[in-house]
């Protein structure tokens, strides 16, 4: 892999950067992880298995199984085996009864339930490419995914299937008693998993981007993504010889149809963890679910990390199991961090950095150390490389200047399905993804997002950042959510107006916010307009819509929201 090798034949870097002053690329300060050669049939569920079995040196056997999977809505558990003997009967039955050939799409609209998981597994593992969206979408949003996807088949519930066009193969409904028996057929080893040669160049996965500045776009994912993904994850790990902590268990916050939950899945399944999820995310029962699960681990978004700051419930639970947060899908404000750390001294706070387009993880924290980094997303992921590049000139530039930040690496999408015009405008003929983030990385190799280059405010002959406004809004101990969007100003071009969700009981006006900004920022900077609101419209993964909030504020109907 031209990546890869890179990494072996590097022009001279500086070994606190990672900057290479010659090529202009910041080069992973991470140790070299393995990927098996990626000419080698492997598929993800093949891969993921590998690292579990060797995880474990044996297959888990009925009397000491490791728990996989817990409902938390209804206490309900699957074990390793019981996961595993269920991925090689589906795989046998859909094989069986659909005929499904290799890459051919199968279409997912469905809850977090136990099936999914297996869905994922026995489909991938017989080559189909798996195409999850969220159940809450619309039908029009669902319409414009299936036309991007083109599946033969669909798997949803009784209460989604009605969103769905009529497929070539139908849909299955996973709530029916004949998936169920799909799931159950006796004595099925894994001779369909080993029939089937998955290329790892092949697509496992069409994820939908967020599409917060225009028409959601299907990310294709190829097997050697997530595995390039889960490899660095599985070889930087802690080995159960160094552990002497407990057997960690994590709560999904984020759904398993984004990229966020999707690879946290495969990685926790490969080193052996336990998950518990539910199918309605509620705070307060996430709260009891981290006491009575003891969880160890939870992926968040950043609203999540503010909650977990602001709410008093959190003193009616006993959350001492918790060890370690992983926020991403947004940035998280330096008060906010600090804030969370001062309530939960004990709890390490990480940021990571993502794109589905980069399968999620490109740049994250490890240890005590770097999480203590506030602001920062950490440095880059292993056998990755970045570039902070000029927008104007096109020039790379080197640590401490802002510019959009470019990556390269075994985990960047093969490209967009059904748009080659995007596809074009986002990889370039190297193989670099144009992530439209402005970023820096400083003097000792940490990546720092300042903002969606889309989403600036163009102020006068100035560029103002929403999300500095928002961290700042956040730190306001009357106000419980914020968001920052450009209004169109004859003057000025764009001014910064701000929504504003208050706390209950609250009373802070206009006037108030808009002094409390001006105090803290540059002239240019300061809010100039705010309207108050009873919540921020966001994506599944905490990222703010702010498509929504311009077109609201130009229609100006603030009882719509």
């Amino acid at each position: 892999m031209a990546e890869t090798a890179a990494n072996h034949r590097r022009p001279a870097v500086d070994p606190n950067t990672g900057f290479s002053s010659q090529t202009k690329t910041f080069h992973s300060l991470r140790p070299h992880v393995p990927l098996p050669p990626p000419s080698q049939p492997l598929s993800l569920p093949q891969y993921a298995l590998s690292l579990f079995h060797s995880s474990y040196q044996t297959s888990a056997t009925a009397g000491g199984d490791t728990i996989f999977i817990v409902d938390a809505a209804n206490g309900n558990t699957l074990s390793y085996s019981q996961f595993i003997a269920q991925i090689y009967s589906l795989a046998y039955s859909l094989k069986k009864k659909y005929s499904l050939s290799r890459n051919e799409v199968a279409f997912i609209l469905s809850p977090p339930s136990f099936h999914v998981p297996s869905l994922y597994f026995a489909l991938m593992s017989l080559g189909i490419v798996v195409s999850p969206a969220n159940p809450h979408g619309s039908e029009s949003e669902i319409t414009h995914q299936v036309q991007l996807s083109k599946p033969v088949i669909a798997f949803a519930t009784s209460k989604t299937s009605s969103k769905l066009p009529s497929l070539k193969l139908g849909t299955v409904l996973v709530d029916s008693p004949e998936f169920l028996s799909f799931l159950t057929q006796p004595n099925i080893g894994n001779e369909v998993f080993d029939s089937v040669k998955v290329s790892q160049h092949d697509t496992a996965a069409i994820l939908y981007s967020s599409g917060t500045t225009g028409l959601v776009k299907g990310v294709l994912l190829s097997h050697l993504n997530i595995i390039a993904l889960v490899a660095g994850y599985y070889h930087l790990r802690k080995t159960p010889q160094e552990q002497e902590e407990p057997h960690p268990v994590s709560f999904f916050t984020v759904p398993l149809f984004h990229v966020f939950g999707f690879f946290l899945l495969a990685r926790a399944f490969s080193m052996g963890e336990t998950v518990v999820f539910t199918d309605r995310f509620e705070f307060e029962g996430m709260l009891r679910s981290i006491e009575k699960y003891k969880i160890t681990y939870m992926p968040v978004s950043p609203p999540l990390v503010v909650a977990f700051t602001k709410s008093e419930l959190t003193k009616k639970y006993d959350l001492s199991s918790l060890m370690l947060l992983g926020s991403g899908g947004a940035p998280l404000g330096k008060e906010v961090s600090e804030r969370f750390k001062e309530k939960f001294p004990t709890v390490e706070l990480i940021q990571g950095y993502g794109l589905t387009e980069t399968s999620g993880g490109a740049t994250r924290a490890i240890g005590p150390e770097e999480a203590g980094r506030y602001s920062s997303v950490g440095r880059l992921a292993e056998n990755m490389e970045g570039k902070i590049v000029d927008p104007e000139t096109g020039e790379a530039l080197p640590p401490g200047q802002r510019g959009e930040l470019w990556l390269r690496g075994p985990t960047v999408m093969k490209g967009y399905v059904g748009d080659e015009k995007a596809t074009a405008e986002t990889l370039d003929s190297e193989g670099w993804l144009k992530t439209g983030d402005i970023c820096y990385f400083d003097s000792e190799g940490f990546l720092y997002v300042v903002d969606r280059l889309k989403e600036l405010i163009k102020y006068k002959a100035y560029q103002v950042p929403p999300a500095e406004l928002e961290h700042l809004l956040h730190s306001h101990p009357e106000i419980v959510d914020a968001a920052v969007i450009p209004y169109p100003d004859e003057e000025a071009g764009q001014i910064p107006m701000a929504y504003v969700v208050r706390n209950p009981g609250s009373n802070i006006t206009q006037a108030q916010v808009m002094d409390f900004i001006a105090k803290q920022v540059a002239p240019y900077k300061k809010i100039r307009r705010v309207a108050f609101i009873n919540s921020i419209p966001k994506t599944p993964a905490g990222k703010i819509l702010r498509r929504e909030l311009i077109n609201h504020s130009l229609s100006n109907g603030l009882s719509k929201l």
